[in-house]
């Protein structure tokens, strides 16, 4: 969907990337037809052709909070899920919470989740990085704070 080769630090995602077969939404409110709480995973992914959704949502918690994360990331858009099936007349729609920690502790479920997405097994080594980098920022711009 998209031929730019920028490093993952240097590009900023389209709000909506579509093309025949897929459509994306990054960071984008979907819609609904009755009231569900929790309406903007932070990437919704559909499959035109086999219509299957997936909703990913990515989160860096504390090392002591992954198992915690991880259930409430799928707890807490099953609704939406569940509507968009009904909605836009998909087959299936899925949560795949995508959770790190802080510190680059990686989840047994991660492994799983970037199966189910088709991503390289050694996706989570690039992941430990970036999240490992930007804690070293954060604590860099806090010992640095005026």
């Amino acid at each position: 969907m998209i031929d730019d080769k920028s490093p993952y630090y240097k590009y900023t995602p389209a709000n909506v990337l579509e093309n025949e077969n897929f459509k994306l939404y990054w960071n984008r409110s979907v819609l609904t037809d009755k009231t569900v709480p929790f309406i903007q995973p932070d990437i919704t992914f559909m499959n035109k052709k086999i219509k299957n959704t997936i909703l990913i949502d990515i989160a860096v918690p504390n090392t002591h909070n992954l198992a915690k994360t991880i259930t409430d990331k799928q707890n807490k858009y099953q609704e939406l899920a569940n509507e968009i099936c009904d909605m836009w007349k998909q087959k299936a729609a899925q949560v795949i919470p995508t959770v790190i920690s802080s510190t680059g502790v990686i989840p047994k479920s991660l492994s799983q989740s970037l199966t189910t997405l088709n991503l390289h097994f050694n996706t989570y080594t690039q992941l430990q990085k970036s999240v490992i980098l930007g804690t070293c920022s954060i604590v860099r711009n806090f010992l640095n704070y005026n």
